[in-house]
């Protein structure tokens, strides 16, 4: 009990109040358009890309609302203004600019205060400069693979318009902000403390545990195989069940490996690698759990199909570069 009290209860706090003041933070920014703001840098890249300036706008949507930029995408497809070739390209360009959204209504206000400054950032870091990676792949994909053929400037079809919803009144928006930060730490708080207070605990009487499950299964050489596994890879052995965690869902992945950190078994870069590690078995279960209910319905299957690889290719590729980058730095 001393245990939970003074370890457990005071940190889960100090979480859930960095995490609420965050989100209602954030849904303050994408109330009042914020987002939209930063997103209006998309536009000057659809010239070098060889894409209508049309692009830019879905582009500038997709940072406020990802269903609506890439419905855009996929009206310009169909009225055929795009071709399939100029619609991958776009889709691919999308991809820091989706991401930025997510900083401001993820990144920033829950999970940084969940694994703390330094890692938060690291992190955050790492996966904006992959997503920024991806998206000049797509502006030099588009300056190499695209011409006036896959483009038809005279279909763009009628009624485009980004999302504005300038009808509700500013204490409609505080309002409807704090209803939604309220809706989201409800959300997190359970698991936050479940998570947090397991882990602690198993990290206080893991000896007892060993001891207790030693008959039903083999946990140390179950151990030894995990340890030779993240040995492999320059990773202490704890990364697996880490790695594992994460693959399933970013949140708890961060509940689970923020204790790991905070007593030293983790240096950042290690958790963050850690991290990185399990984003690439994300897309394991998010292929089925969002990406192909979300891009089917934007897309249909086949070409919903192509996106899907797409996507899933150009970010394995490049966390598997940040990975290997951090793996070689000094002092992992």
């Amino acid at each position: 009990m001393d245990l939970v009290v003074g370890t457990v209860l005071p940190r889960v706090a100090k979480i859930t109040l960095f995490i609420s003041v965050g989100v209602y933070l954030a849904n303050l920014a994408v109330a009042f358009g914020a987002v939209r703001k930063i997103a209006a840098l998309s536009k000057p890249l659809t010239k070098p890309a060889n894409l209508p300036v049309e692009v830019g706008t879905a582009i500038l949507t997709t940072a406020a609302s990802t269903t609506a930029g890439y419905g855009m995408l996929a009206e310009f497809r169909e009225s055929g203004m795009l071709d399939d070739r100029a619609t991958l390209v776009a889709v691919t360009i999308n991809t820091f600019f989706g991401f930025a959204s997510h900083i401001i209504t993820f990144y920033v206000p829950v999970l940084i205060p969940i694994l703390g400054l330094k890692v938060g950032l690291m992190y955050v870091g790492a996966r904006a400069l992959i997503s920024l990676a991806i998206t000049i792949t797509g502006i030099v994909a588009g300056m190499a693979l695209l011409s006036e053929r896959n483009v038809d400037y005279a279909a763009l079809p009628d009624g485009v318009e980004t999302p504005e919803d300038e009808s509700s009144t500013t204490r409609e928006k505080l309002r409807n902000a704090a209803e939604n930060t309220w809706s989201k730490v409800v959300d997190i708080l359970p698991r936050l403390a479940v998570v947090y207070t397991l882990v602690v605990l198993l990290m206080a009487y893991y000896d007892t545990v060993v001891r207790v499950l030693q008959p039903v299964v083999d946990l140390r050489q179950l151990a030894a195989v995990t340890d030779a596994l993240a040995a492999g890879v320059g990773l202490p052995a704890a990364a697996a069940p880490v790695i594992a965690v994460f693959a399933v869902d970013t949140t708890n992945g961060a509940l689970v490996i923020a204790p790991l950190i905070h007593n030293g078994t983790f240096t950042a870069t290690q958790a963050v690698a850690t991290m990185l590690v399990g984003g690439i078995l994300t897309f394991a279960v998010s292929t089925f759990r969002r990406s192909i209910p979300f891009q089917y319905g934007i897309w249909g299957a086949e070409f919903g199909s192509k996106v899907i690889v797409v996507n899933i290719s150009l970010k394995v590729v490049f966390i598997s570069a940040a990975l290997a980058v951090l793996l070689t730095m000094p002092g992992l």
